[in-house]
């Protein structure tokens, strides 16, 4: 990636839509090259889903997000927006609480049969085996593609429940493609494998076992990149919406803005990047999107999420760095975020995030703090976690639009979406998780921006192939061609060549 001056080249009148890990690595990377932007972002803090959150001096992250990655520039711009001071060496360690027992995870063979029973256990083995002969019908759902991978009877008892428990509708519903995206080629067999050589090194992409993490959460990350963003002469305009994008024949030509107080201003633009939701981007076009492109954008959904954080005395915690909970109460999985860094929780206690996964607008979104806080007290003490008692506080934060749903025909619905704003406003460029509505991690995001930002400045990257490998691989090829040596066994956004 570039790094030097080039101010000569620098395109104008550049606005970025959105301050999460995308947008913000877009202004970064465009400052880097001598250009300048005005970054507009609708809420009051930096970061997106990336952010940290903070409440009465207690930090807490809005999900888990480990730091590590196959792709060299995004390693680097980590490293260059902090310093390595900042960065904590954390090793990984979650766990599956089912039916009253944690099971470890990934799987540990004698853990598994112990938690389980040898009868269930066998019966799990002999599943597998059937599936082996007898492969489920339709594969192209998330249900297919695990019990094809699992068997029957661990799909049922380890994936079902809290996979319908995310997403809020029936396993069936849900494409495979979320599976492979976050499953990838872990399968029984190589699991058992790997519990059984447990010196081995794995290349699937569950059983990583440390990572990288600022100390003070992911949200320290891009509160930096701000400050870096900001000196390097570009605007941030927080409680800002965007509430119109203008286009001629072939581009977009202005953004119509509204900040609070419903002051209303306009912004000439000569390339928009926006990290703003696919759907609305496409809603938002003067003149409108043609009818089959805004009826592909009203039918991309989403998922929303709220976490709930309760305070407790530190020998109340636990050593994992998150829980997923597989019983059937509302709870989906619990963050240690004292195991994260002990900088994020004050002495003797520690902060637990339980993390319900919503829809905007229903019961539990819609719930008063006090009560979800009630709620979560009496869910912990249901899977025998925590006493009611011994939770000191609790603060609850609202996430809307976490995750893109994969469900039956979203794949066309962005294809729609995605050839009109090539062909129409090529000129807008979506980026990130939202902006391009894919289920993916920060490196992912960011290295969309990244590319991004070298495609204002003349090159033709392909930044829709910018994907998740289907396998894994120590040795990466870079998008020059070259090799680059890696081991994460993590999966990896693949760097396309130039188109």
């Amino acid at each position: 990636m570039a790094a030097a001056s080039d101010d000569s080249r620098a395109p104008e009148n550049v606005v970025v839509i959105g301050a999460g890990p995308a947008g913000l690595t877009a202004a970064y990377a465009l400052g880097r090259r001598g250009g300048h932007c005005i970054v507009v972002e609708a809420d009051t803090v930096v970061g997106g889903i990336s952010r940290t959150a903070e409440r009465e001096g207690w930090r807490f992250d809005i999900g888990g997000h480990r730091f590590f990655t196959k792709v060299r520039e995004v390693e680097e711009l980590w490293h260059e927006i902090l310093g390595p001071e900042d960065f904590l060496l954390r090793p990984r360690l979650s766990r599956i609480y089912h039916d009253g027992k944690f099971f470890d995870y990934p799987i540990q063979l004698g853990n598994a049969v112990k938690g389980l029973g040898l009868v269930e256990s066998f019966k799990c083995g002999v599943s597998y085996v059937w599936v082996r002969i007898k492969r489920p019908k339709n594969t192209d759902t998330f249900e297919g593609w695990v019990a094809s991978r699992f068997g029957w009877r661990l799909y049922n008892k380890f994936f079902k429940t809290y996979t319908e428990k995310v997403w809020g509708v029936p396993a069936t519903e849900i494409q495979a493609d979320w599976a492979a995206q976050r499953i990838k080629n872990l399968s029984l067999w190589k699991a058992v494998l790997n519990a059984v050589t447990p010196h081995k090194k794995t290349n699937v992409t569950s059983l990583i076992e440390e990572f990288e993490y600022p100390k003070l959460g992911p949200g320290m990350m891009w509160e930096r990149a701000t400050e870096l963003v900001l000196d390097q002469g570009s605007e941030v305009r927080m409680s800002t919406w965007v509430t119109r994008i203008r286009r001629e024949p072939g581009r977009a030509v202005a953004v119509d803005l509204e900040s609070p107080g419903g002051v209303c201003s306009e912004l000439p633009v000569d390339h928009v990047v926006s990290s703003m939701p696919l759907a609305e981007l496409a809603l938002i076009l003067d003149p409108p999107a043609p009818e089959d492109v805004q009826q592909a954008a009203k039918g991309l959904h989403f998922r929303d999420f709220l976490t709930v954080a309760l305070v407790v005395p530190k020998d109340r915690g636990f050593p994992d760095n998150w829980i997923y909970v597989h019983d059937k109460v509302k709870l989906g999985r619990i963050q240690n975020f004292g195991s994260w860094s002990p900088e994020m929780v004050k002495d003797g206690r520690t902060c637990l995030g339980l993390e319900y996964f919503v829809f905007e607008g229903d019961e539990l979104w819609t719930m008063e703090d006090q009560d979800l806080v009630a709620l979560g007290k009496r869910e912990l003490s249901a899977i025998g976690l925590v006493r009611e008692e011994d939770v000191e506080m609790g603060f609850v934060v609202r996430m809307p639009k976490a995750y893109p749903v994969y469900d039956e025909g979203y794949a066309t619905r962005v294809e729609t979406i995605r050839g009109f704003l090539a062909d129409e406003v090529p000129n807008v460029h979506p980026v990130g998780r939202n902006g391009m509505h894919r289920y993916n991690n920060q490196d992912h995001s960011m290295l969309t921006a990244l590319l991004t930002v070298e495609n204002l400045f003349g090159e033709d990257y392909d930044t829709w192939s910018v994907n998740v490998e289907a396998d894994y691989h120590e040795e990466q090829v870079g998008r020059k061609g070259e090799a680059q040596r890696v081991g994460t066994g993590r999966s990896a956004p693949v760097a396309p060549t130039k188109a």
